[in-house]
């Protein structure tokens, strides 16, 4: 099997003289998460449509477990789970009817198919409401529902389009655990989210489409080392705040200082030791450092340094 799992090669998609996608690259290893970020109408669920084999690309192709999905669609669905952000459940059947549908659409027979019926039931929670019809659910429980779903008949790759849209803060730290574990049982999963907190702990490399563009990728920290080599500092003084912050100033590295009382806040550029550095300057130029706090920059940060907001 080949290390690469998830794979787009020069992916366009034109609506008219709307460029959806504009000569989209990136693959995703066997085993990885993949966090997929930009603005709305950047290009993603269009993207993840064509992953998924509902749409087709005007150029270019996309690959899942090495399958074309131009070439060879039944192979990649097969190979793929689809969570959509919006989905269709159907009022009077319960949970374990609607999975059992599934399993039986995707060919699962006998004992294979109620196997997997109770696994996807006890890992995605919902074994306690398998009797309970889906229009009695919450949000975060149709969810886990879909979740199950797409994970019904066992596919080597995930495209989840906002998993985490409406859930309260527990049901989106339980989906996120669901994900990470699901990656360390060797499954490839492709997740796009507007809650970059989230996915900057969850993801294992991103990237930022805007416009059809893809404009950033690779793992959450190369981005940040690649895009935001800046870091704010807060340097606490006992005593000549405004002098030490003058003094501040005229070093390489430092931006222009701003005062809170005792408080210097400044942006500096430089590693930890250039950082240990500049603190043993100040103490060396006999002012009273009480304490120092860094701020390095998130990937909300980079994602509002690498964007500009445009929208199609």
């Amino acid at each position: 099997m080949s290390d690469t799992c998830i794979e787009l090669r020069r992916l366009h998609r034109f609506f008219g003289k709307t460029k959806a996608v504009n000569d989209v690259s990136f693959s995703v290893p066997r085993g990885h998460v993949f966090g997929y970020i930009g603005p709305n109408g950047a290009g993603k669920t269009t993207s993840m449509r064509i992953l998924a084999t509902l749409d087709l690309p005007s150029y270019g192709d996309a690959f899942v477990d090495g399958f074309s999905v131009v070439n060879d669609p039944e192979l990649v669905r097969r190979r793929l789970g689809f969570m959509p952000d919006s989905f269709g459940t159907y009022r009077d059947v319960n949970c374990a009817e609607y999975l059992d549908f599934f399993a039986r659409a995707n060919g699962l027979v006998g004992r294979q198919r109620t196997q997997r019926l109770q696994w996807v039931l006890h890992f995605t929670g919902t074994s306690g409401m398998a009797e309970k019809p889906i229009r009695g659910l919450s949000k975060g429980m149709k969810q886990r529902l879909c979740l199950g779903r797409a994970l019904i008949h066992d596919p080597a790759v995930m495209i989840l389009d906002e998993p985490a849209s409406g859930l309260d803060p527990r049901a989106r730290i339980d989906l996120r655990k669901m994900i990470r574990e699901l990656a360390d049982r060797g499954k490839t999963i492709l997740i796009s989210s507007h809650i970059l907190t989230e996915l900057a702990e969850m993801c294992d490399s991103v990237g930022i489409i805007e416009q059809g563009q893809l404009l950033a990728t690779g793992s959450v920290e190369e981005i940040q080392r690649q895009r935001a080599q800046h870091r704010e500092l807060v340097v606490r003084v006992l005593d000549r705040a405004d002098q030490a912050a003058g003094e501040l100033h005229s070093r390489d590295g430092v931006g222009r200082p701003l005062i809170d009382g005792q408080q210097i806040r400044f942006e500096f550029e430089g590693d930890a030791e250039s950082q240990a550095d500049l603190v043993a300057w100040l103490v060396g130029r006999g002012y009273r450092v009480s304490e120092v706090v860094s701020h390095k920059k998130s990937l909300e940060d980079v994602f509002l340094q690498v964007t500009e907001g445009l929208v199609q």
